[in-house]
């Protein structure tokens, strides 16, 4: 029997047992399931469901973004151990951060289940699993700060940007992963219209990126420009893994809707931002982790939670999934 085959059956063994195992990434697998971290919940929205006292969140428009690509989504929830990150990384094809208003020096949270995700992903690349990973906004600052080395230091900049931007390409913004194959009708969009989201305090910049030394392993593709002046990146992905991330908002466009926030949802504006997640579940089904069977999947799934109108509560979403209960305090 020739290695070839031996190999082969051992694939397929380890397949079938639920290890993370990509035979090759050119068969596209056409059932993506992605993961999306929750984050601890808010004041706001604690303080409308006192007696359940959810543990953490995660913004139905980032599922419905996702949904809408052509993948499903499974819940990835804060304060586990390593071990349950794993678990999950080895059945699902990838993992968005989204973004949202929490810190990152909160004990077992956001930031912490973060980096055993970013940790494991190195892991599964390095041995030649395909497995990326998308930020956004407050996902997009943990990932560079994560690839910096946490430290009580942040490495991030203050920023005030809470309007709609344009989009500055580098030089070389073809030669990236995200837009090499952008359909030029999108790119115009993003050139010149004012269809990205950014609501946010922090950012990352070109020194952010220099002064830590991640220009080797990290790309830089945009900038857009502050209320004050400030150039901040605005997408970047690194070099050698499949890790993607934008200091906008795409999701908003098309499944947020506070009247006071004025996102942008003209026609082109939910056109051009369909494009990010379209690329990233496309990066996804890369990726052959599947579950050990169609039961355990739907045990994993989002449809197992029942999203709530948090819109009419005042808070800054219009849905809400809301994890593990924990009873009066």
């Amino acid at each position: 029997m020739t290695i070839g085959v031996l190999l082969l059956i051992a694939a397929y063994f380890l397949h079938c047992e639920g290890a993370a195992v990509n035979v090759n990434k050119d068969v596209l697998n056409n059932r993506p399931i992605l993961g999306v971290l929750s984050q601890e919940q808010s004041l706001h929205l604690h303080s409308k469901f006192p007696e359940e006292n959810y543990a953490s969140y995660i913004a139905s428009s980032y599922v419905k973004d996702v949904e809408k690509s052509g993948a499903r989504v499974v819940p990835i929830l804060i304060g586990k151990d390593r071990s349950y990150y794993r678990n999950i990384m080895e059945k699902i094809n990838g993992v968005l951060f989204p973004g949202g208003a929490t810190y990152f020096n909160q004990s077992n949270g956001y930031a912490d289940a973060g980096q055993h995700i970013y940790e494991i992903a190195q892991e599964l690349n390095d041995a030649g699993d395909y497995f990326p990973i998308f930020g956004t906004c407050l996902g997009f600052q943990l990932l560079v700060i994560l690839a910096s080395g946490r430290g009580p230091k942040e490495n991030r900049a203050s920023c005030h940007s809470f309007e709609n931007l344009p989009l500055n390409f580098t030089q070389d913004y073809r030669m990236s992963k995200m837009f090499r194959e952008t359909p030029e009708d999108i790119l115009d969009i993003l050139k010149n219209q004012h269809v990205t989201v950014n609501v946010h305090q922090f950012c990352i910049l070109d020194d952010n990126l220099r002064f830590h030394n991640l220009k080797k392993d990290w790309r830089a593709t945009s900038h857009s420009i502050d209320e004050n002046g400030v150039r901040f990146i605005a997408s970047l992905e690194h070099k050698r893994y499949p890790f993607y991330a934008v200091q906008f908002h795409p999701e908003k466009s098309s499944f947020e809707w506070k009247l006071s926030k004025k996102y942008a949802h003209t026609f082109d504006a939910v056109k051009a931002n369909r494009y990010f997640m379209d690329f990233f579940v496309n990066e996804c089904r890369k990726s052959h982790h599947t579950f050990a069977s169609a039961s355990e999947e739907n045990t994993y799934l989002i449809y197992n939670y029942e999203p709530r109108f948090t819109g009419e509560l005042g808070s800054a979403y219009h849905q809400c999934y809301m994890f593990e209960p924990r009873g009066t305090v």
